[in-house]
């Protein structure tokens, strides 16, 4: 991963020490740390006194207030991270996002589109809908995959990766995208889930293909073929990385179109909610 350049989005609450252990990761391997600073424009209340199309447009104070003060959160929040950089001695740069809810999920698109790699900060959870729109943008918006529940930064140099195939192009995206990733763990584990062996599915011997063609980049590879048995996908992934003691999990990420709301598909869903394991997400 060295010379790469890794998106970490975060809110103003990141705590420095979480932070920290992320830019420490990033000096170690000698990458780029992009920190965008992600806030929340509160609503404009616009109220209009007299009739049409002579009344006067008024922003209320409180509004005015409110967005100052976000303002200035967000400012404070860019002079301790411009702080931590120095401290760990690592690259990096700082961007700051503060729109309103809308926008959010494009806005942080734009800064991810030049990123090889991004990690969405676990504060940011702490806003459901602001965390969402984060993931979205990155995830369904730009060409970058995104590591959630990255904690002390071992999702960025794991031991044991497990890859959920299912032979869908956002699963080899996933992989492709992860490749630096892989390459560098100890094991890898291909997880197959009530496979369809045929030529135009998974094929004969499904998840032997990418296993291959993973172990031509020097990874160790084990292929397993599991039933669900009737269960949901995600849960039999979250399950399966478990038992196998994989500190990273590595699929594609799949949605429902904008006429649906943009929201995460089903199993997308599962891993995206779950705080449980680290996992990468390509779409």
């Amino acid at each position: 991963m060295e010379n790469s350049t890794i998106l970490f989005a975060i809110s103003k609450e990141c705590p420095d020490a979480d932070l920290s252990r992320i830019l420490e990761a990033a000096r170690v391997q000698s990458v780029h740390v992009a920190v965008l600073i992600v806030g929340e424009m509160p609503q404009i209340p616009i109220y209009s006194y007299g009739a049409p199309p002579y009344g006067t447009t008024v922003i209320p104070e409180d509004w005015q207030n409110e967005a100052r003060t976000e303002q200035d959160a967000l400012n404070a929040k860019t002079d301790a991270v411009e702080a931590l950089l120095k401290r760990h001695d690592v690259s990096g740069d700082i961007t700051i996002v503060c729109s309103e809810p809308s926008l959010t999920a494009s806005s942080v698109a734009r800064r991810a589109m030049l990123c090889d790699l991004a990690i969405a900060s676990d504060d940011l959870r702490k806003k459901d809908d602001l965390y969402r729109q984060v993931v979205h943008g990155i995830l369904f918006q730009s060409p970058t995959g995104v590591i959630l529940n990255s904690g002390a930064g071992a999702a960025l140099a794991p031991k044991h990766v497990l890859v959920a195939w299912n032979a869908s192009l956002q699963c080899a995206r996933a992989v492709h995208q992860s490749l630096a990733i892989l390459r560098q763990s100890d094991a890898l584990t291909v997880a197959v889930f009530d496979p369809e062996m045929s030529e135009f599915q998974d094929g004969e011997n499904p998840g032997s293909d990418v296993a291959k063609w993973l172990t031509h980049h020097g990874c160790n590879v084990t292929v397993q073929q599991l039933p669900s048995g009737g269960r949901e996908i995600g849960d039999c992934i979250l399950e399966q990385s478990r038992q196998t003691g994989a500190d990273l999990i590595v699929m594609g990420g799949y949605g429902h179109s904008r006429l649906r709301e943009g929201i995460f598909g089903g199993t997308t869903r599962t891993l995206v909610q779950q705080t449980e394991q680290p996992v990468f997400l390509a779409h």
